[in-house]
């Protein structure tokens, strides 16, 4: 089984680096790596090259936004299985994919995903929330559950068949594709009930109140488009949220 793995950047140097070490340093022998760069100004393409042909493939271009770029390296990629690995986010081991491609192989389903760690960004040992996913059930996911999109593995046959991220939408085309695939397509799905991805603090759909205010319309507007959930699976998703600080490690 192989599995893509897609990095996407912009003026991304500082970071993208430590996200591209915790891709090459995974045990799993059969994995395409794909960078997707925005046409960056900084040496974001320098530290690419600099890994050599550990980056499987590799692009510099202008897109369209975030969502546009993750398309590009959807018909790029190859594998079996698509992941993505945010340029300032790290696997939580070396060992990750390696479980992904057990569980895939065990389960038969569809998509894998688990937990995730929000960390700070100059200490990535240091946990700020913990993003437990728990098992799927359509029921939660009409109660605002959500899987992590960083800790979600896909078999690319799924986005063949269903398509990629729609980019209308400029901060929640993550949450309409798991409305899409989990909740109106009901492809199956598995959980990996242990920590996979580490993400830095300040996604850019909580950097400002106004962001904030616009993920939560284009949330709403991904249930009414997919017809699943309602006003209050929206109530519901934002609340869950708080729990995730309770259950900070």
């Amino acid at each position: 089984m192989k599995i893509s793995i897609i990095t996407i950047a912009w003026n991304s140097g500082k970071s993208i680096g430590d996200a591209i070490k915790s891709v090459v340093s995974q045990t799993y022998p059969d994995i395409e790596y794909i960078v997707v760069d925005g046409l960056s100004k900084d040496n974001t393409m320098e530290v690419v090259k600099s890994f050599g042909s550990k980056v499987t493939k590799s692009v510099s271009e202008r897109d369209k936004g975030i969502y546009d770029a993750l398309n590009k390296g959807i018909a790029m990629a190859e594998g079996d299985v698509i992941g993505f690995m945010h340029s300032d986010d790290l696997f939580a081991d070396e060992f990750v994919i390696e479980k992904v491609a057990k569980l895939f192989m065990e389960s038969g389903a569809d998509s894998i995903y688990g937990d995730l760690e929000y960390v700070y960004k100059n200490d990535t040992n240091k946990v700020l929330r913990y993003w437990k996913s728990g098992k799927f059930s359509r029921r939660n996911l009409l109660l605002g559950w959500m899987p992590p999109h960083p800790t979600l593995y896909i078999k690319r046959e799924i986005y063949q068949k269903y398509g990629g991220f729609d980019i209308s939408f400029k901060i929640a085309a993550d949450y309409d594709s798991m409305l899409r695939f989990l909740g109106k397509y009901k492809i199956s799905t598995a959980y990996l009930p242990e920590v996979m991805v580490k993400m830095r603090v300040g996604g850019a759909s909580n950097r400002s109140l106004k962001n904030i205010i616009q993920k939560s319309k284009e949330d709403l507007h991904a249930i009414r488009k997919n017809e699943f959930g309602n006003i209050f699976t929206l109530v519901f998703k934002n609340l869950r949220k708080v729990t995730q600080f309770i259950k900070k490690q």
